[in-house]
């Protein structure tokens, strides 16, 4: 319906379509009006400079004990064993070093944000500006603005005045990334040649794992089936579950001429043989022995070994025959390791070389 079909007595008067002052004129282009920027109110910081010190010392405050927490961080990874476990409620029992270097390290960056949020709603201006925007190309006098910008930028967060914030600021940002340079430690030489040694030595007895007493051969049944560890290894000792990992011995008597392997026989004593119990091709722990052929199967992956023949596999896709352990008898009768184990324990690394 157009103008001219409205009548005359319903269309607005001259004086209802001009704006009345103090309105809000809306362009007919954009029917959205500018509501301009609310009133500035100062905060406490603003007026009282005894409360801008407060908050001045509460920055510093978060800033040092993120440095204090970075420290913490690299002496738990120093100083805590990997293996310890720790209790902790209601989590229960947890890796003491995982629990203090992520305790550290989120309290270390917490404080660096929790400082940084704190400093810049108290201290740092809140003065809202509005600015129109402009062309990606950048006059002369555009970046003479922007440079005179930062500067009153920088005046007003007070950077260069609160100089407690800025130095621990500083020192807490220079210590975080430390975390990560102490996590590089675990990328060197490490473990050096410790995968290739374990507990075994010249002189040392064979203790049955089930008993902790030492093995005679007299022990050793034909056709049964034992497990042997290090005279000394106890089940308390902090490190034992990864010492066992490598020195875990398992003993079968064999009749001395069906042993087909002739290094094998020299390294038995009476057809007692001591093999690794760590499969090679994943370090499972090997624990079926089928007495008529002699063969320990992996319950893994099914790898199988002729201990009749120098545990070489027959079946499966470990890729090395178990390690033997050289033995005798001491003066007291008992079995003894000759040395320790001449070849890496369990699954290959590096090539084994």
């Amino acid at each position: 319906m157009s103008s001219q079909e409205i009548p005359e007595e319903n269309l607005p008067t001259k004086q209802e379509t001009e704006p009345q002052h103090g309105s809000v004129v809306v362009p007919d282009d954009n029917p959205f009006a500018d509501p301009g920027l609310p009133p500035h109110k100062h905060r406490i910081q603003d007026i009282d400079e005894k409360a801008a010190r407060r908050s001045e010392r509460a920055v510093a405050f978060l800033f040092t004990l993120s440095m204090l927490a970075t420290v913490g961080f690299i002496a738990a990874f120093v100083t805590i064993p990997a293996d310890k476990s720790i209790f902790v409620w209601p989590i229960g029992h947890i890796s003491g070093l995982n629990f203090a270097l992520g305790l550290t390290l989120g309290l270390a960056l917490f404080c660096i944000g929790a400082g940084a949020v704190h400093w810049a709603r108290t201290l740092m201006s809140d003065v809202e500006v509005a600015d129109e925007r402009h062309a990606i190309e950048a006059p002369a006098e555009v970046k003479a603005k922007v440079m005179a910008d930062f500067r009153a930028g920088a005046e007003e967060s007070q950077f260069g005045r609160r100089k407690l914030i800025r130095n621990t600021m500083f020192g807490a940002l220079a210590l975080v990334p430390l975390s990560g340079v102490v996590l590089l430690r675990d990328l060197g030489p490490l473990p050096e040649d410790k995968l290739r040694h374990t507990k075994w030595a010249k002189g040392k007895k064979l203790v049955n794992m089930n008993t902790h007493e030492p093995l005679r051969p007299s022990d050793v049944q034909v056709g049964s089936l034992t497990f042997a560890m290090p005279e000394g290894m106890s089940e308390h000792d902090h490190d034992f579950q990864t010492q066992i990992a490598k020195a875990a011995l398992m003993i079968v008597r064999i009749q001395p001429e069906d042993i087909k392997d002739k290094r094998e026989l020299e390294w038995s004593h009476e057809g007692v043989v001591a093999y690794s119990k760590i499969c090679t091709h994943v370090g499972c722990p090997i624990s079926l022995y089928e007495q008529q052929t002699h063969h320990v199967l992996c319950p893994c992956h099914q790898s199988t070994f002729d201990l009749s023949d120098g545990a070489r596999v027959i079946f499966g896709p470990a890729g090395h025959a178990l390690p033997q352990l050289r033995i005798g008898v001491n003066e007291e009768g008992y079995l003894e390791a000759l040395g320790d184990f001449e070849e890496p324990v369990g699954p290959a690394f590096f090539e084994r070389g």
